[in-house]
């Protein structure tokens, strides 16, 4: 069956080790949902965290070729324990003073922020799962979303693990 899965990979930070990871990917017709990189608490070490779609036993194939890459360090299926996702986007809305009120309740009830406001424009950055930034685009919509950027997904495992 066809599910999402967030996926941890700690990795030596070194050129070249996005394009073979995400390269794995590609030949295995997995589509990579979001992908973020970053560095980890180790000096040296980067961790990319990616979203996917796919069964379980591609997923189990994946996560055995990965290791095999040469600057893999270790995988971590998060999603397959209970975990903290959390993604920001930056949504650029068409506001005209008249429909700034109205876009700051959507704000506020998002518990979002505006971080610029321009003579028709404003940026909106909200954090938080994908289903929260997916509802308030789909809120924001009506008053024309001029430019939009997302991070992509980043995770950890819950509690002490």
């Amino acid at each position: 069956m066809m599910k999402s899965h967030t996926i941890a990979v700690l990795v030596n930070d070194q050129p070249g080790v996005l394009q073979r990871v995400s390269g794995l990917f590609g030949r295995r017709g997995f589509n990579i949902e979001s992908i973020t990189v970053g560095q980890s608490e180790e000096d040296g070490l980067s961790r990319m965290v990616i979203v996917t779609r796919g069964d379980d036993k591609t997923l189990e194939q994946i996560e055995k070729q990965l290791y095999k890459l040469i600057d893999v360090i270790k995988v971590v299926n998060l999603s397959s324990k209970p975990m903290v996702g959390r993604e920001l986007a930056l949504i650029k809305v068409k506001s005209e003073p008249a429909e700034r009120p109205e876009i700051m309740g959507v704000v506020d009830t998002f518990r979002a922020a505006v971080v610029d406001i321009g003579t028709n424009s404003m940026i909106v950055q909200v954090v938080g799962d994908s289903e929260k930034i997916d509802a308030m685009i789909e809120l924001l919509h009506p008053y024309g979303i001029r430019e939009l950027s997302r991070t992509g997904v980043t995770a950890m495992i819950r509690g002490n693990a």
